[in-house]
């Protein structure tokens, strides 16, 4: 029976949600403590690096993680808080290094509702008091008493029941707190409070701040001399205090975290929740602030958490991508930690990371290596590829633009690229636009002026200049056009002649104009009859006549992101209009070149930023590179258009450069890597994990499940993709697909697809078959064969009466189904029937988040509250209705959310060992947990609880936490404690402990400490 299992931890959590930086292991220490959910580390900061002091479990989830210091106290304390409402508060003991806890309670309210925005701790920087918002409506205070120690804690009434974030102000002579919150008509608001301690109560504080940017949800107090707060919005950032209010603007962005550079607090590091990390700075004259700035200063993973160390080096914490440790410069160079593994054992492939931090990852046991890789960050803003004479057929010059300078490259006689000179050019300023020009011209386009230069004599033949008040924006040219655009909303066309320049046509438009194109793609390879503009404001894109610039069509975009490049090109004889959006997504129209009609639009995402397109040929074909921060080739086949990652990191600009050396070559700038979700099928080489093939899904269409399987009376094996549509206006889906692939010369190819009424949250292998989950059903489809030689999948029986059946198991004709809402199911499949009939659930109502299968009897659950259970089948039951229920037989806390369950092991099973026989179950948790549950006999299970409920009595829990209600199953129903499962990382503890320690155990189990340590060392074996 698998009843009795122990619980054990292969790879820690590696999510950091928590740091801070303090002198805490001694006066004169800088220490950086990071938390990882259910831990924390404590760093030294040395010359060599940052050197790891501690590493300890905590039993909780930690909330809150603050350095603080008590008055007459040489160095930092640290005040912890967990999910479950107990807090600590520890010191370091120099002698032992160890933890000594100064300070410890539970903080929970019988009544009371806990906030929806996570649990507030905070510390007044006077240390008069601590501050939680654990409940909504309520603010507990510990006060500090003159000595330093805690008192004991009360609650104050708080109007404010939609609390987004508390802060305690600083430089204030009673305690005062900051409030940021939202009101019953969603507006935010700010207002302050001073804590009376004697009464037990809030007095009116000095200011209050109303209607502030809805997106408003991040306090930063700023310290003395100049004391207030700054209000992070996700489109403006304001500065307040009682005389002064100064807001700025900046580019849409959610803030995810912030660090502090100068004790002053004029300086911050801001983490948006796209890993950009900019600097935050507050101008003042002396005490009195006169402005915000802030600028960009690169690309980090999605900080969770920031915090500035010392000497311009800032520790970057992450829950979706790696922790970095970094110089903050404006190139910003990053030390990568990685791990290389050693070959030959069970691995695990994880899915890891998420949003651009994502990453396939292999994992196995094995030993790590440091790694350092750097990112340079360069303003290059254009390129062109321009020839020496009109029927050259190689480029030689390549026209690199910066912001306020354009250099010229060109290929010397070695092949090289080297640095020259254009004499008509003008060099010292930005280049909006280059291209060769008929008459052996060139064409250059900067803010003031158009100028036509002599490719063989490199000298200016003529220059057209902008009105006087007015500058280019955006341009574009072919070999006898030009066309730009100047503020206001001005269209100009102009022709080019022999050394001549002619304004033919000037149109004046309503709004502000973001890109243009005139690729020819009619009969005549120098002229275009259609030109392409697109807008601000009204976030459309137009079609114009010319050379008459006669509005001909107009296609409104829709939603807020402007078009930032438009592209007219012709695949395979069929012209298209294509438009990319300031957010990577990219539309493309079918254009009939006669009428200007835009038809089947089409959209897809390549990336997460501003995409620029430009044409390319290669073998004689048209293909468009968009560059952005997922480079891609897009070409036609079969009058289609294909979508083709590139192998780069990410491109900003690129040109095509044939020289004679490198024919078909492309030019590419990169900038900071990233990487963006898409919805994509994709094969990729298992050694490699290069992309080898990639199938792209339909817009707003989401892949939700994949496997690979075969069906009966067919020999091949084949990818099945569950895939759900994904629709704004949707709150949950109503339709999806399920797709077969097989895979052919390395290639995926589709073989069958069927549409359904709902997303396909999970697929399974079933009996030949196919078992999918679809919203509320489970349905079986058969694969069947047509009269013509090809497959289908055909609906053959389903079960009704789920909430979301989200996660599903099966073995022989047995379906276990964990659902949305009400926990576990256990359906049966009956073959002479053809249908599939529930036999028993759990009636507990657990919102599950991974189901597996232990054995025949025995199903293992994992909920959102970051409980494991186990159910027990009970066909022995004397009435139906103990047969219909599911018998809870094992409860455990395990403090993590479980994505995924997987039979299988991590370490190579050696048949002799006692562990080789034993059944394990491999879990993988958000926090990036990989843990392993295995199924003991029962005397072992016997004799390992009473090892651990001696090591409880041997071994405290850091800040005097206890083990026991730690362990103990625990959601918003009921708090029971653990039971049949074992904590293997507290068992295999029982190794670290000193000699007299292990004699203690070893007395009190009356087992030898030889064979104590045998017995758990074999367990260490499991993982």
């Amino acid at each position: 029976m698998s009843i009795w299992n122990y619980v054990v931890t292969a790879h820690k959590p590696t999510n950091v949600t928590h740091s801070c930086v303090g002198n805490f292991t001694g006066p004169q220490d800088l220490n950086l403590i990071i938390a990882k959910c259910t831990r924390i580390e404590i760093h030294l900061l040395s010359p060599q690096g940052l050197q790891p002091l501690l590493d300890v479990p905590i039993y909780g989830r930690i909330a809150t993680l603050e350095l603080f210091r008590p008055h007459g106290e040489a160095q930092d304390y640290l005040f912890i808080a967990t999910e479950r409402y107990k807090f600590c508060v520890l010191q370091w003991d120099p002698e032992t290094s160890e933890l000594v806890t100064r300070a410890m309670g539970d903080v929970s309210d019988r009544i009371g509702r806990p906030t929806d925005n996570g649990q507030i701790g905070i510390i007044d920087p006077d240390c008069r008091l601590i501050g939680l918002h654990l409940y909504d409506g309520l603010f507990k205070v510990i006060p500090f008493d003159n000595k330093g120690q805690l008192k004991e804690a009360f609650n104050i009434r708080l109007e404010e029941l939609q609390v987004l974030d508390i802060k305690f102000l600083y430089g204030c002579s009673k305690p005062t707190i900051v409030v940021l919150y939202q009101d019953n008509k969603d507006a935010r608001h700010v207002k302050t409070y001073e804590v009376a301690l004697k009464d037990k109560d809030f007095v009116e504080g000095p200011w209050s701040q109303n209607n502030l940017d809805n997106g408003a949800d991040l306090l930063i107090p700023v310290p003395p001399p100049l004391c207030g707060v700054l209000i992070i919005g996700e489109e403006t950032i304001v500065y307040c205090s009682a005389n002064a209010f100064k807001a700025i603007p900046i580019r849409p962005s959610i803030t995810k975290a912030y660090g502090r550079v100068d004790p002053d607090g004029s300086r911050y590091l801001l983490g948006d929740h796209t890993g950009l990390l900019s600097l935050l700075v507050i101008t003042h004259e002396k005490e009195k602030v006169t402005g915000l700035k802030i600028e960009p200063l690169g690309e980090t993973s999605i900080a969770s958490t920031i915090s500035y160390l010392d000497n311009a080096f800032v520790y970057i914490g992450s829950s979706y991508g790696d922790s970095q440790v970094g110089l903050m410069q404006k190139a910003l160079m990053w030390k990568f930690w990685k791990d290389l593994e050693r070959q030959g054992q069970g691995q695990v492939v994880t899915c890891s990371g998420a949003y651009k931090d994502g990453s396939l990852r292999v994992v196995r046991n094995g030993i790590g290596i440091n790694e350092q890789a750097s990112v340079e960050l360069q303003g290059i803003k254009g390129m062109w590829s321009l020839r020496s004479s009109t029927d050259d057929p190689f480029d030689t010059f390549l026209v690199v633009s910066f912001i306020s300078e354009t250099r010229i490259l060109a290929m010397n006689l070695e092949d090289e690229l080297e640095e020259t000179e254009i004499e008509g050019f003008c060099s010292q300023v930005q280049t909006l636009f280059c291209h060769d020009a008929v008459f052996n011209q060139l064409v250059q386009v900067t803010s003031s002026s158009v100028r036509l230069v002599s490719s063989t004599t490199r000298e200016l033949r003529k220059e057209w200049h902008a009105p006087s008040g007015y500058s280019v924006n955006v341009a574009t040219a072919n070999a006898t056009q030009v066309l730009l655009a100047t503020g206001g909303g001005h269209l100009v066309y102009l022709e080019i002649g022999d050394g001549t320049l002619q304004e033919v046509k000037h149109a004046q438009l309503e709004y502000e104009i973001s890109c243009l194109d005139i690729n020819p793609i009619g009969e005549n390879p120098n002229q275009s009859h259609l030109a392409a503009v697109g807008m601000w404001t009204d976030i459309s894109v137009r079609i114009f006549s010319l050379p008459d610039l006669n509005l001909i069509t107009k296609e409104h975009l829709g939603g807020e992101i402007i078009p930032r490049s438009v592209l007219l090109c012709a695949f395979e004889g069929i012209s298209y209009l294509l438009c990319a959006l300031g957010d990577g997504h990219l539309l493309n129209f079918m254009l009939n070149t006669s009428t200007g009609e835009l038809t089947d639009r089409k959209k897809v995402s390549l990336g997460t930023q501003p995409i620029t397109l430009r044409t390319f040929s290669s073998k004689n074909t048209t293909h468009v590179f968009a560059a952005s921060d997922r480079p891609t080739v897009i070409y036609s086949s079969n009058k289609k258009l294909l979508y083709s990652n590139v192998n780069l990191k990410e491109v900003s600009h690129m040109c095509p450069f044939n020289s004679a050396a490198f024919p078909d070559s492309l030019k590419y700038n990169p900038t900071s890597a990233e990487e963006s979700e898409m919805h994509f099928v994709r094969l990729l080489d298992d050694q490699t994990f290069e992309f080898i093939s990639t199938y792209p899904l339909d817009t707003y269409e989401y892949g939700c499940f994949i496997i690979s399987c075969s069906f009966s009376d067919d020999n091949n094996v084949y990818y099945c993709v569950g895939t759900a549509y994904v629709l704004p206006e949707e709150n949950e889906p109503t339709k999806g697909r399920i797709l077969v692939f097989t895979v052919e010369d390395g290639k995926l190819q589709l073989i069958a697809e069927k549409e359904t009424k709902g997303a396909v949250y999970c697929l399974n292998a079933f009996n030949g078959k196919l078992l999918a989950a679809i919203n509320q059903k489970i349905q079986l489809y058969k694969w069947v064969l047509r009269d013509d030689g090809t497959h289908e999948l055909q609906s053959e029986c389903g079960h009704h009466g789920h909430i979301l059946a989200l996660y599903v198991q099966t073995r022989g004709d047995f379906i276990v189904v964990g659902d949305l809402m009400k926990s576990i199911s256990l359906l049966i499949y009956k073959h002479e029937e053809g249908a599939i009939e529930e036999r028993a659930r759990d009636y507990n109502a657990n919102w599950m988040s991974a189901v597996e299968i232990l054995d025949d009897d025995i199903y293992l659950g994992a909920e959102n509250s970051f409980n494991l259970f186990t159910v027990r089948k009970n066909s022995e039951g004397a009435t139906d209705e103990e047969r219909g229920r599911l018998e809870v037989v094992g409860e455990y806390h395990l403090g993590e959310f479980v994505n995924r369950f997987r039979h299988g092991s991590l370490v190579m099973r050696l048949p002799d060992s006692d562990v080789g026989q034993i059944p394990t179950v491999i879990f993988g948790t958000i926090n990036g947990v990989i843990g392993v549950i295995a199924s003991l006999p029962h005397e072992q299970y016997v004799f390992l609880e009473k090892l651990q409920s001696n090591l409880r009595k041997v071994i405290k829990g850091v800040g005097g936490l206890s083990h026991e209600q730690w362990r103990s199953f625990n959601n918003e129903k009921k708090t029971v404690e653990a039971r049949n499962f074992l904590d293997g990382d507290l068992i295999e503890s029982f190794l670290d402990l000193n000699r007299n320690k292990m004699d203690e155990i070893s007395k009190a189990m009356d087992v030898s400490v030889e064979e104590l340590c045998k017995r758990v060392e074999e367990l260490t074996r499991l993982h």
